[in-house]
């Protein structure tokens, strides 16, 4: 196992800040903002001379109750489990209680402590660390996370205490599935990532919002590597009025776009509304893949069951290629038979089609149902090939192309999907027309013309 070490302090001390340059990623959100970071987030570390994970934690603020509460749960856990731990505070700001009362608390740990006094660029090294002396913490460490000044130097002295590993950083699998949990605010996303892992890895609470940060929680599951993101929960524009959501909601759509697969989840409670519908057409948009769970699925009643699937045909026909789930995320029922969904839509969107199976699909198509006419002449569609995965694209060659109207294109799309068995993921088709030789000439003669013009020809010979 690779050594751990673990970021502490108060809020807004800028703990995200140096993860992010520990780790050399922008993987941890960051911004002036108190109590921003609620969830463990775990990185590698590539600044020192060995190797080991960095875990940035939330800000300690004391309070005994609440989201604060959970928050410095997850703290404890990385305490825990940390081999070294950089306890944070403010160099501008200096010393203040919570500070002393935090000391008192990493000291009781037992772990090697490293003090680090922070945003201390243009103060002497001497005045960043005068504040800090009378926590009998050992050396004041000043630096500088967000312009790097010191971390060097200081990562070198954590890394000569931590226990050696003969491992080496495990990068992301090229096997595994990457999942980005998406939906509303308090839809379950992280309380159902927590009930997959077996753990309260993830701060879970009825308070909307609970979620700020895109946090990526690597697993694996009967031989099958996976990556769960929980996501920031997404409102109406109107209602997003700090600075803040709007960082998380950019974060959310960065995690849809670097996502295999979307599971995206509804409250069970609240029904179908304009929010989802909007959301799930954006993921479709994008071209993810897409699994459906309905949440809270185990608290409704038969009539209030009936009315959610009737809301789901109604509202979302756009979605109908998706698989969808009715679990409780609380109590684990249904949540098994996500998996198999997840793996058949992440296997459709990469799907490899070969040239003579779509060409030979779109005659059957054609057959079946051929294309309109177009001021008198029939669109003619010659052959296909792939154009395109995540999601699959087809490219169908032939005459008139830009006349095939919509309705026509969704037919063939429909009959591509259920030929090919491709559930799971969005299709797109794409037409191109073959360029005509002619263009740009003037007209050719028409058999007609051509053979009359002969005759004349002949006619003025024999004359002669």
């Amino acid at each position: 196992m690779l050594p751990v070490v673990a970021l502490l302090g108060r809020p807004n001390v800028g703990k995200s800040t140096l993860f992010n340059r520990l780790t050399r990623s922008r993987d941890a959100l960051v911004a002036d903002f108190p109590g921003l970071t609620r969830d463990r987030q775990y990185g590698y570390g590539r600044m020192g001379p060995t190797p080991y994970v960095v875990v940035d934690t939330g800000g300690l603020s004391g309070e005994a109750e609440g989201l604060d509460a959970l928050s410095a749960d997850q703290a404890r856990r990385a305490l825990d489990e940390a081999d070294a731990v950089l306890f944070l505070v403010d160099a501008r700001e200096g010393l203040s209680a919570q500070d002393e009362v935090l000391t008192q608390w990493v000291r009781r740990s037992g772990k090697p402590v490293f003090l680090v006094a922070n945003k201390s660029e243009g103060l002497a090294p001497e005045a960043a660390a005068a504040d800090f002396v009378t926590l009998g913490m050992g050396t004041v460490h000043a630096l500088s996370a967000a312009h790097g000044q010191g971390v060097a130097k200081l990562m070198e002295e954590v890394c000569a205490i931590l226990p050696r590993s003969l491992e080496e950083p495990r990068e992301e699998s090229d096997t595994a599935i990457r999942v980005a949990v998406v939906g509303r605010p308090n839809v379950g996303k992280s309380t159902l990532i927590n009930r997959i892992l077996g753990e309260e890895r993830l701060v879970a609470s009825e308070t909307p919002g609970t979620t700020r940060d895109a946090i990526a929680v690597p697993f694996a599951r009967d031989g099958q590597d996976y990556v769960l993101v929980d996501t920031a929960g997404i409102r109406r524009r109107a209602r997003v009025d700090q600075v803040i959501e709007k960082f998380s909601i950019v974060k959310t759509l960065q995690a849809i776009d670097a996502a295999d697969v979307v599971l995206f989840m509804f409250d069970g409670r609240e029904g179908i509304t304009e929010q989802d519908a909007s959301l799930l057409g954006l993921v479709i948009e994008r071209g993810r893949a897409l699994v459906l769970a309905v949440n809270k699925w185990d608290g409704l009643s038969h009539g209030a069951r009936e009315r959610i699937r009737a809301e789901l045909a109604r509202r979302l026909p756009f979605a109908d290629f998706a698989r969808t789930h009715f679990i409780s995320a609380l109590h684990g029922s249904g949540v098994g038979g996500v998996f198999e969904s997840l793996q058949a839509a992440h296997a459709a969107g990469r799907a490899d089609l070969s040239t003579p199976q779509l060409s030979r699909l779109l005659q059957e198509a054609v057959t079946v149902h051929q294309p309109p006419l177009v001021r008198g002449r029939r669109i003619k569609l010659r052959y296909a090939h792939q154009g395109g995965r995540q999601p699959p694209v087809i490219v169908i060659h032939g005459n008139q192309t830009d006349s095939v109207p919509d309705t026509y294109k969704r037919y063939l799309i429909n009959y591509f999907r259920k030929s090919l068995g491709l559930f799971g993921t969005p299709m797109r088709v794409e037409f191109k027309s073959g360029e005509n030789p002619f263009e740009g000439r003037p007209n050719p003669l028409t058999t007609r013309q051509l053979n009359k013009r002969r005759r004349m020809i002949s006619h003025f010979k024999k004359n002669d």
